[in-house]
């Protein structure tokens, strides 16, 4: 380390800039106050940056090998920090008018002091790539305790060489500005910064190609903590890469160097909107590159892409044309089945087998492509759970709809009184049952409206009573009455024997006899035998003298005389 800093000492000539504090301001410069200040300012901070940087030499020959670490970090900063003070300065004795005696003498000064500050940088920066390898070797062979002290004193030095490196961009643009040539340090500084913008970009790809490979393997196996470690410390470490690449790129900007190659390597780091994505040269950049990368990516592997999805396609073939096949098996089988299954079930049972069917060739087909089954199930099961949140309403009607299935109150061509609507089942799903009125009148009714209220299949039974009800006058033969109504239910064909009909007279009303008629028939004839026989009955009484009286009221005068 005293070794080290004897050659620290060797190229101090940095310091000869401690001359330029004994100019004098003149009292043209004084002219300009805000020109004035600026410069006094700039010599008092270079003054300040002198009187640091010397001790710092003096004590480090007589250093301990940790202390004179620390110092040699301090030296670099010091020396950093001078350099951006001259360089304040040469802008603004730049912005002097040119025939300002303060420009002229300042001038010449900076002219002199620097012949020699390049080579003195250079030779800084080049000490410090060999202490950033010597470190970067020292913590390949340090133990896990020390691994993090030194991983962090050599970022502590890579921010060094950017500091460094922003120097050179600063000598350069003094010289520029002082009218020096300044054309070699522009070519070194040029390889300097190319350089190391590929060695940074070089590792910034290397480490998301093994992130990548890394998230692979930790999406089967999500419980191994070293490898997510490992890949939480490559991702910090990447972060601290792109770091250090847009600091160099804004370095390469200031001396007009093509830096489009690794601004796309940037925009390929883009996690959100950032500024990146409007540099419009790296997006182009980017896109040839991804063109590229899938167009070499698609030459090697096209024959093998093209035969996974010519089988995936198959696949899908195959089990569609299965599913179909599982559909009439299913159906001909529950027609031909000797239980009572509802339409809807049948509908249901046919659906699903088919579905079922198709959803396996899916998850086969998707085997076939490399896509893994387990995430995707586990998606779809979270995908499921809020799709289900979301539809509450219509996974009770779903709900309803299985309890008619499995309770079979009513069926298709059924009559019944559902929800306030009446009407002829034409259609049943597990979500609504449609109605047709008489009146042709089509009603979608949701199941869980139907399954929450009273539900009347009026043609559940195969037979149903017909009620009729008919009055005759208090003059009228009763027996006689009693003997027509017999006659015609008895000549009626679609009248049932059994059960018996029932003819009774049933009350005395206010105006007539009424008797009671209940035959019975097949439920599909109840409104034919309701009709004919109203029909008939009216018929016979008006040929037999049986009238049938209408409401009447009979009204008694009394006269009384006065």
């Amino acid at each position: 380390m005293r070794r080290q800093f004897r050659k620290y000492s060797r190229t101090l000539p940095i310091l000869l800039l401690c001359l330029i504090s004994a100019t004098p301001v003149t009292e043209s410069a004084a002219q300009e106050p805000i020109s004035s200040e600026k410069i006094t300012k700039a010599i008092v901070n270079i003054e300040k940056s002198i009187s640091r940087l010397q001790p710092l030499v003096e004590n480090a020959e007589r250093s301990t090998h940790a202390d004179g670490e620390a110092l040699a970090f301090r030296l670099d900063q010091g020396i950093i920090r001078l350099i951006a003070d001259v360089a304040k300065l040469a802008r603004h004795t730049a912005s002097l008018s040119e025939d300002d005696p303060d420009r002229v003498i300042l001038q010449e000064r900076l002219r002199s002091d620097l012949s020699g500050t390049d080579q003195v940088l250079v030779q800084h920066i080049q000490e410090l790539d060999e202490r950033i390898s010597e470190f970067d070797e020292r913590s390949r062979s340090a133990t896990e305790a020390e691994k993090f002290a030194v991983q962090a004193h050599l970022n502590s030095l890579e921010a060094l060489r950017l500091g460094f490196y922003t120097s050179l961009v600063d000598l350069i643009e003094i010289r520029e500005t002082l009218g020096l040539s300044a054309e070699s340090l522009r070519k070194l500084a040029q390889s300097l910064f190319y350089q190391q913008a590929e060695t940074t970009s070089a590792r910034i790809e290397l480490f998301r190609s093994t992130l990548r490979e890394m998230n692979k393997r930790l999406a089967l196996d999500s419980t191994n903590t070293g490898m997510q470690a490992a890949a939480n410390e490559i991702k910090l470490t990447n972060a601290m890469e792109v770091s250090r690449l847009e600091s160099l790129l804004k370095l390469m900007t200031r001396l007009n160097i093509d830096t489009v190659v690794y601004r796309s390597v940037l925009l390929r780091e883009s996690s959100g909107v950032s500024v990146r994505m409007f540099d419009g040269e790296a997006v182009k950049q980017t896109i040839e590159d991804s063109w590229e990368t899938v167009s070499e990516a698609a030459s090697r592997h096209l024959p093998d892409l093209l035969l996974k999805f010519l089988a995936f396609l198959l696949i899908l073939f195959v089990f569609r044309a299965l599913s179909h096949l599982a559909k009439r098996l299913v159906g001909s089988a529950l027609n031909k089945s000797r239980s009572d299954f509802s339409t809807l079930l049948k509908d249901v049972l046919t659906s699903t087998s088919g579905a079922i069917v198709m959803l396996v060739g899916i998850l086969v087909a998707l085997s076939q492509v490399g896509v893994s089954l387990g995430p995707a199930l586990a998606g779809l099961g979270v995908a499921g759970f809020i799709v289900g949140f979301a539809l509450q309403d219509t996974l009770g009607n779903f709900a309803a709809g299985g309890m008619i299935l499995f309770y079979r109150p009513y069926d298709v061509d059924d009559f019944v009184e559902v929800a306030g609507a009446i009407g002829l089942v034409k259609k049943m799903s597990l979500v609504s049952t449609t109605i047709n009125t008489f009146d042709n009148q089509t009603l979608i009714i949701p199941n869980s409206k139907i399954w929450g209220d009273v539900i009347k299949n009026v043609t559940a039974q195969r037979t149903r009573r017909v009620d009729l009800e008919f009055g005759i006058s208090y003059s009228d033969d009763i027996e006689k009455t009693e003997r027509i109504l017999r006659e015609v239910l008895e000549s009626h064909e679609k009248v049932l024997k059994e059960p018996a009909p029932n003819i009774r007279l049933h009350n005395l009303g206010d105006s007539s006899v009424n008797f009671i008629v209940r035959p019975w028939t097949r439920t599909p004839d109840y409104w034919e035998v309701y009709w004919d026989i109203t029909r008939e009955v009216k018929m016979r009484f008006d040929r037999e003298g049986i009238s049938i009286p209408f409401p009447q009221r009979d009204v008694h005068i009394h006269q009384q005389n006065a």
